[in-house]
């Protein structure tokens, strides 16, 4: 059980980066790194397509990762 945890959270970390990696940039110049963002604060748009998909698919790989982490301390434990 213990190998069968350890193999789960490896292939979600590693899609984890791979999803993170194809979202699209929010910033689209050197400016907003220096005031923080700042200017858009008020100016958020809801995502669509493509960036609301992957914005998803982090939250539900991350929500898996934590909860597979739990069962593996949980059980590394005992």
């Amino acid at each position: 059980m213990y190998n069968t945890l350890m193999t789960i959270i490896l292939i979600v970390s590693i899609i984890i980066i791979v999803a993170v990696m194809m979202q699209p940039s929010k910033t689209n110049d050197a400016m907003s790194s220096l005031t923080g963002g700042a200017d858009d604060l008020f100016a958020k748009q809801k995502p669509r397509g493509f960036e609301a998909f992957m914005q998803k698919v982090t939250v539900v790989l991350g929500i898996i990762f934590f909860v597979v982490a739990l069962a593996l301390a949980w059980y590394s434990s005992k």
